[in-house]
């Protein structure tokens, strides 16, 4: 495994009572990685914060758990967990949704041979060969495949898929990229990845295991799909003011949260603010 580099395994969550100890207990199989987890809860109406709390107790790993100071939806989340990446000078972030529908072992081969040092991000696959879908309704995979090829056109690269929820990032690569006002909500990974590929950097996708039993989806799918395509269009003919654009919704570029558990008493405190 990987040596002298350090991780965060960021874990997202809003409404993931259900899942967030199946998440956080298949992380027990992660070795040989200098690793740090957070589970950062974007205000969930549920008892995602307590049972992660409760899961994360019995973890060998550093475990923190932190909760949104606001609902800034997925992408406010993403940018919450990257300033905490860069700011704690880890080298990698790892992105593993909360709702227990991606395994991190997917991912774990590829850190083991290396190939994370050689790109800016790994993004995992759901459309790829060698891809395992399981309760994925052959509709939305359809829907699915048709937007990664107008991606794919616009972005003038290959990409197999446009945001799932197992991927790794370069801290280095983030720390010198505009990311800071993309949209907060689930279109947060397609402005990730056609900016991307509109900086130049290089990305590798890898096929992954996905499931879906009792999630609960937030996804208004003809809703989603009109957004989508809003955006592909406005990246398409404008893509330097897209770039330099506020989509966020917010003036403020900071998403902060507070630290509410960590399983490490020398390392986390309550009320702890994180920027």
């Amino acid at each position: 495994m990987a040596q002298n580099e350090r991780f965060l395994i960021f874990i997202p969550c809003y409404r993931c009572e259900k899942q967030i100890s199946r998440t956080l207990t298949q992380l027990s199989g992660v070795e040989g990685l200098d690793c740090e987890i957070l589970v950062l809860d974007n205000r969930s109406p549920d008892g995602t914060v307590e049972v992660a709390i409760q899961t994360a107790d019995k973890l060998a790993m550093p475990v923190k758990v932190a909760r949104n100071d606001e609902n800034y939806g997925l992408g406010g989340s993403h940018k919450a967990a990257f300033d905490f990446a860069i700011e704690h000078d880890f080298d990698y972030l790892i992105v593993l949704h909360g709702d227990d529908q991606g395994n991190v072992a997917d991912l774990l081969p590829l850190i083991a041979a290396g190939k994370h040092r050689d790109v800016d991000c790994l993004l995992g696959a759901r459309f790829m060969k060698g891809s395992r879908l399981q309760g994925y309704s052959a509709f939305r995979t359809f829907g699915n495949r048709v937007f990664n090829r107008l991606f794919s056109a616009v972005a003038g690269q290959r990409l197999y898929d446009l945001g799932a929820g197992l991927n790794l990032y370069k801290v280095n690569s983030l720390k010198k990229s505009q990311w800071r006002y993309f949209g907060n909500d689930l279109t947060f990974n397609y402005y990730m990845i056609l900016a991307s590929a509109a900086w130049g950097w290089s990305l590798r996708f890898f096929p992954i295991s996905w499931r879906e039993d009792d999630q609960l989806s937030n996804v208004k799918l003809f809703r989603q799909a009109k957004r989508t395509i809003s955006l592909l269009l406005e990246f398409a003919f404008a893509k330097k003011s897209f770039l330099a654009k506020n989509h966020s919704g917010r003036e403020s570029g900071k998403y902060t949260s507070t630290i509410v558990y960590s399983n490490r008493a020398d390392q986390g405190s309550q009320d702890a603010s994180m920027l």
